[in-house]
Formats: C-alpha cells, sequence, structure tokens
C-alpha cells in the first residue's frame, strides 16, 4: 500500500516563501506522475503542477513563474517551492501521485493522495 505524507505549510506573509514535500512509502515500481493541488474555502479542488517521470512539468496559469515543481526519485519525493506568494494562493494543499506497484505476477496502478497540508499567507 503506497502512502504519502506531506509537510511544509504554515502561515507567510504575502511575497514570501514556502517550499511543500511530500515523501512517499510502499513497494513502488514507478511514480509515473506526481503532482500537487490545492483547495481554498467553498472552492474546488484544482491543479497547482504536476512533473512526470521524464522531467516534463505543468503549471496552473496562476502559479506559472512563482512556484516550481521538482522529484526525487531516489527518495520518491515531490517538492512545491512558492515564491511571491498572495493571498490569493492560500488554501490546503494536497500532493498526488500516480503510478505502478507490484501486484501477484505482475502490476496495477495505483493512485494516492497525501493528507493535506494548510497555506495561509498574511499579513
Amino acid at each position: 500500500q503506497v502512502q504519502l505524507v506531506e509537510s511544509g505549510g504554515g502561515l507567510v506573509q504575502p511575497g514570501g516563501s514556502l517550499r511543500l514535500s511530500c515523501a512517499a512509502s510502499g513497494s513502488m515500481r514507478s511514480i509515473h506522475v506526481m503532482g500537487w493541488y490545492r483547495q481554498a474555502p467553498g472552492k474546488q479542488r484544482e491543479l497547482v503542477a504536476t512533473v512526470t517521470s521524464g522531467g516534463r512539468t505543468n503549471y496552473a496559469d496562476s502559479v506559472k513563474g512563482r512556484f516550481t515543481i521538482s522529484r526525487d526519485n531516489v527518495k520518491n519525493t515531490a517538492y512545491l517551492q512558492m515564491n511571491s506568494l498572495k493571498p490569493e494562493d492560500t488554501a490546503v494543499y494536497y500532493c498526488n501521485f500516480q503510478g505502478t506497484v507490484v501486484s501477484g505476477a505482475g502490476y496495477r496502478s495505483f493512485e494516492v493522495w497525501g493528507q493535506g497540508t494548510l497555506v495561509t499567507v498574511s499579513s
């Protein structure tokens, strides 16, 4: 069973920076996509950024140029470096991993979510 543990959220002033981490544990064969999503109060969960096993990244327009997603394939960890934070970035941030695990004589796909970490941008 694959589990994710997030860390790094907190309170930061506008213009500040935070770095989120998401570490996976379990018997994974591969992690194809690592992603970050967020959900602000009263709003739907939205994509923030994703990175594939090949290093291809994708960002929401609202965070381009401010946020950077990266991954460490040895540590099975994803990172989200958030700079120039704005009050509208306030949300619970969730990581999401998709990949494959060994199952019997073959493999099966998995998708798992982290528990969420609160980021509050306020003066």
